[in-house]
């Protein structure tokens, strides 16, 4: 039984090891962090700016695996919700500007022209996506 928690605890483990290290090549590949100094002028803060995010994968990653339920009304979670909505759409909007994503894609398709309706046709899709997932999937 021992062998089985600590083989477990090392799986666990290296696949943390994994998975955080895919999360640090990615911004730093990207360059995040520097570009979100410049854009803010507070490149003498980037070792802050490296902590918080360290401090909150490890945290989220910790809470991700306990069983603990907050207990708050839905009416405060709803700010909470769209705060993290707004954040998770951003960081997807900077992502595919970074990586060039609407151009590479109307150029494959063939509709450069129309890259405007290609934008929207992907913000709609996303919408659409969400709300089906929270008004069916999600009691609320």
């Amino acid at each position: 039984m021992t062998g089985k928690i600590i083989f477990a605890a090392f799986v666990g483990f290296a696949g943390g090891l994994a998975v955080g290290a895919g999360f640090v090549a990615f911004f730093t590949v990207l360059k995040v962090i520097p570009r979100l100094t410049q854009l803010t002028k507070t490149m003498k803060m980037i070792h802050h700016y490296e902590l918080a995010i360290v401090a909150g994968v490890v945290t989220g990653g910790w809470l991700g695996l306990q069983n603990a339920s907050i207990g708050m009304s839905k009416l405060f979670l709803l700010p909470i919700g769209l705060a993290d909505g707004i954040f998770n759409g951003m960081l997807a909007a900077a992502l595919t500007e970074v990586l060039n994503v609407f151009p590479l894609i109307s150029k494959r398709l063939g509709v450069d022209d129309k890259i405007v309706y290609l934008m929207m046709a992907f913000v709609f899709g996303k919408i659409a996506g969400s709300l089906f997932q929270w008004l069916y999937y999600i009691n609320l």
